[in-house]
């Protein structure tokens, strides 16, 4: 293969990468879209059918499905203060949303969409079940003995969180386009790198 011809495949393997790295707003939503719906539909499917029942062993007396009302934040905690946590989670999803204009990791879509999606769905209780005006109550089902009782969106904030702390220790950024640019480059055939630079 010619020099040119070799350096014109570089370019289109170049530009294939790019897209590749490109903003991962995409990949943000969908994660939260599909966090967010999950714990909706749990929560709508355990307020019909278990409030008010008796707990559904689900593995023995160490999990099971029991439905409380928490006006605290996950665990049960500052139950007081119900208006004070849902300031904070409209805090959270604003970050998040600016975060997302300098977002090209995929990893980080995944831990800032986990995040989202949790912060949403308990957001949607504080605002729209009783008694309502930022004071809602949150549906929390999934019963871990010695543990605590949370629902889906704490899970996904917790995982999200997890997530984001490691992601911060291994020194993965948010903008990982310069990381992309150098790989390429390293990836790039030798013939290709002197085709370009003789032109």
């Amino acid at each position: 293969m010619r020099g040119r011809d070799r350096g014109t495949a570089a370019r289109g393997v170049g530009r294939g990468a790019g897209a590749g790295s490109g903003r991962r707003v995409p990949l943000l939503l969908a994660v939260a879209a599909a966090a967010y719906l999950l714990d909706l539909g749990s929560k709508v499917a355990v307020v019909e059918e278990l409030e008010n029942g008796a707990p559904v062993k689900v593995l023995g007396d160490w999990l099971e499905l029991l439905v409380e009302r928490n006006p605290g934040a996950a665990f049960g905690i500052g139950e007081a203060t119900t208006i004070l946590f849902t300031g904070i989670a409209v805090a959270v999803v604003v970050v998040i949303v600016r975060l997302a204009r300098k977002l090209y990791s995929a990893p980080w879509a995944i831990a800032l969409g986990l995040l989202l999606g949790g912060g949403l769905g308990n957001l949607t209780d504080r605002l729209f079940r009783t008694p309502g005006d930022f004071r809602g109550a949150v549906v929390d089902f999934i019963h871990v003995r010695g543990f605590s009782i949370m629902n889906l969106a704490d899970c996904a904030i917790v995982c999200g969180g997890i997530l984001i702390v490691l992601f911060s220790f291994l020194g993965w950024e948010l903008d990982n386009r310069g990381e992309a640019a150098k790989e390429e480059r390293a990836a790039a055939p030798d013939g290709a790198v002197r085709g370009d630079a003789a032109r």
